[in-house]
């Protein structure tokens, strides 16, 4: 289908407008700067092991993954203050507490994730198990993600990620919950589940395909390049119930993934990606492991090339979400690509 067109999301109930023909328009706007060299350590840095941070202390001289509190956290740890709280037809607030953390994937300066061996990988997702797991105890919902790349708003290119939890369901988790919720009441099946048995049976929006997981350009996609990670026909709620023989399928999966982005635009390719899985402490909605499918978005900016990216303003804020490149094409264009990553 290359004329306009609407796609709906199942997941979040909203329709995109997909204009295929627009992809080969004239660029005279921002161009972003990628830069892949970086040292193996860097002393200004302040997430490489035995620098200081902001804050003033130090990183121990850690070998693999480091976790710390985020020196900066958006969420703060509740408190015995009066909470303050604003309730009418027009102006409502809801205080709120949470967590914040941030994971260094490696020690190494210069790696990313793309880089990084399947076993590197698998103790990244040890440790996203480890930390959903304690936060879980106290939160209702937890973030674990990634923004890689100064064009996704990274400040430090040392590889890491964070992981904020809070006691309330935001906004895109709660719309995937009643989606998924409602679903299943259907179906009796979860909808991530039955979703990816038909594109596993389509075949043309895949782009790697592992034993137990496998990435889709999704159907609804809004950003160009956008996948959607899903295990291929097992049921898992979240990251905490990941079996043991998943990891290394998960690790390499994404690996293969990763290096296919860097591979699109000879770059070290930026992304925001995070898991979704289902809430803790719910209880009023029924029981969200029964209809929650684990999954991990990604969502990179860029569109034509290592310096072009895609921009979300015009239509898209007053509108709705809109692209110029069809799913089934942009999972053409990452599957098409060498299994091994290019040489800078």
């Amino acid at each position: 289908m290359l004329r306009p067109h609407r796609r709906w999301n199942p997941l979040t109930r909203e329709w995109l407008l997909v204009s295929p023909h627009r992809a080969q328009r004239p660029w005279l706007g921002q161009v972003e700067k990628i830069t892949d060299e970086r040292p193996f350590y860097d002393p200004t840095c302040t997430l490489c092991p035995g620098n200081v941070r902001v804050s003033g202390e130090r990183n121990p001289p850690y070998a693999d993954t480091y976790v710390f509190g985020n020196d900066f956290p958006a969420l703060l740890l509740p408190d015995d203050h009066v909470k303050e709280e604003r309730d009418s037809s027009l102006f409502r607030s809801r205080e709120v507490s949470g967590e914040c953390r941030v994971i260094c994937f490696s020690p190494r300066h210069d790696l990313s994730l793309a880089q990084m061996s399947e076993g590197e990988i698998v103790r990244v997702i040890r440790t996203w198990q480890e930390q959903t797991a304690d936060l879980g105890l106290r939160n209702r919902w937890v973030q674990v993600f990634e923004n890689k790349g100064a064009a996704m708003g990274c400040s430090n290119p040392h590889p890491h990620g964070q992981i904020w939890a809070g006691d309330f369901l935001p906004e895109e988790p709660a719309k995937e919950d009643l989606s998924q919720r409602e679903y299943f009441q259907e179906h009796a099946r979860p909808l991530l589940l039955d979703y990816a048995a038909e594109e596993l049976k389509d075949g043309s929006r895949i782009v790697v395909e592992g034993e137990h997981w496998f990435v889709v350009v999704p159907y609804w996609a809004l950003w160009p390049f956008e996948t959607l990670l899903l295990p291929k026909t097992d049921h898992v709620s979240r990251l905490t119930l990941l079996p043991e023989s998943h990891l290394s399928d998960l690790a390499e999966t994404m690996r293969r993934l990763l290096i296919r982005y860097d591979n699109l635009f000879e770059c070290s390719f930026p992304y925001s990606m995070g898991w979704h899985g289902a809430p803790f402490l719910s209880g009023e909605t029924g029981n969200p492991e029964s209809y929650w499918q684990l999954h991990a978005h990604f969502y990179p900016p860029l569109l034509r090339s290592s310096s072009v990216k895609k921009f979300l303003v015009g239509y898209e804020m007053l509108g709705e979400g809109q692209r110029d490149l069809t799913a089934e094409q942009a999972a053409e264009r990452l599957r098409s690509l060498p299994s091994e990553r290019y040489a800078p």
